[in-house]
C-alpha cells in the first residue's frame, strides 16, 4: 500500500505552504515586500498497465492505462511583483517606485543588492543610505545646511542649501530592472539578489520605457492581501487535515489484513 507515503508527501508539501503563507502574514505591513506562493508539481507515476498497450490479436489496444501517483513535492516559491500600495509619508527622504525597477545598494562586502524599499536617511558624512546605513547608488550626497531636498518623477535630486532660493542639483537615482524578476534571491533586510536566473542587471533611469517613476514622499506597502492570505491558510489546513486521514485510513487497512487469521 503507497498510501501512506504519498499522503506523508502531501502533508510535508501543506507544511511548506502553511510557512510560506505566515511569512507573507508576517510581512504584511513591511515596506515593499513582495508576497510569495509555493507551487508544486506531482511527483513520479508507476504505470500497472500502459496506455496503448495492445489488448487483442486482432490489434485492439488499451484507452487508458492505470497509472499510480507517487504524491506531490515542492517545485518552487514564486514572488508576485505586483504594484503595493503608495503610503504617504510627508519625509523628504522616503521615495516609492510607481511600476517597474529597484534601487541599487552596494553592501559592505562590495556586492549589490536591490530593494523597493525607499525609506532613506543620510549618512553622518550627508550620504543618502539605507536603513542600514549602505550606500544608495549612485551615491549622492546632501550638503550641509540643505534646508529641504526635492526629487522629481525622474529621479532627479535637489538640495536647497541655506537662503539660496535656487536649487543645487545633486543627481540622479538609477532604477534597475530584470527580465525574470522572481528569479531574484531574497536575502532579508528587504534585499534581494541578481542570479542567473533572474538575468543580467538593466541599469535605466525613471520615467524610462519598461521602468517606473519615482514619487517623493511615499513608500511603498507591502502587497500582500490578508483576507486572501487567512482564506489560503484555511484551505492548507483543510488539506493537512485530509492527508492526515489518509494516512489514519490506510493504518486501519493495514491492521485489517494483519488480523486475517
Amino acid at each position: 500500500m503507497k498510501a501512506l507515503s504519498i499522503a506523508a508527501t502531501g502533508m510535508m508539501a501543506q507544511q511548506t505552504n502553511v510557512d510560506v503563507i505566515s511569512n507573507n502574514i508576517a510581512n504584511a505591513n513591511t515596506t515593499g515586500f513582495k508576497a510569495s506562493r509555493a507551487a508544486f508539481q506531482d511527483l513520479i507515476y508507476q504505470s500497472m498497465q500502459r496506455e496503448g498497450a495492445l489488448t487483442s490479436e486482432a490489434g485492439s489496444t488499451r484507452p487508458v492505462g492505470i497509472d499510480i501517483g507517487m504524491g506531490v513535492q515542492t517545485a518552487g516559491t514564486v514572488r508576485l511583483n505586483t504594484q503595493g500600495g503608495m503610503v504617504a509619508t510627508e519625509n523628504q527622504l522616503n521615495v516609492a517606485i510607481d511600476g517597474r525597477g529597484y534601487f541599487s545598494v552596494t553592501l559592505p562586502d562590495g556586492n549589490q543588492a536591490f530593494t523597493r524599499d525607499g525609506s532613506f536617511q543620510l549618512s553622518p558624512e550627508g550620504e543618502i543610505v539605507t536603513m542600514q546605513g549602505y550606500r544608495v547608488e549612485p551615491g549622492l550626497v546632501v550638503p550641509e545646511n540643505t534646508t529641504a531636498v526635492e526629487i522629481n518623477e525622474q529621479g532627479v535630486v535637489m538640495a536647497y542649501v541655506e537662503n539660496d532660493p535656487e536649487p543645487v542639483e545633486l543627481g540622479q537615482f538609477s532604477l534597475t530592472t530584470f527580465v525574470n524578476e522572481p528569479g531574484m534571491r531574497p536575502v532579508g533586510n528587504n534585499f534581494l539578489l541578481a542570479t542567473e536566473a533572474s538575468g543580467e542587471a538593466q541599469v535605466v533611469n525613471p520615467g524610462d520605457p519598461g521602468a517606473g517613476m519615482i514619487r517623493q514622499g511615499y513608500l511603498e506597502a507591502s502587497n500582500v492581501n490578508v483576507i486572501q492570505q487567512i482564506t489560503d491558510l484555511i484551505s492548507a489546513q483543510r488539506a493537512y487535515e485530509m492527508n492526515s486521514k489518509s494516512i489514519e485510513t490506510a493504518d486501519q487497512m493495514l491492521s485489517a489484513a494483519n488480523q486475517i487469521r
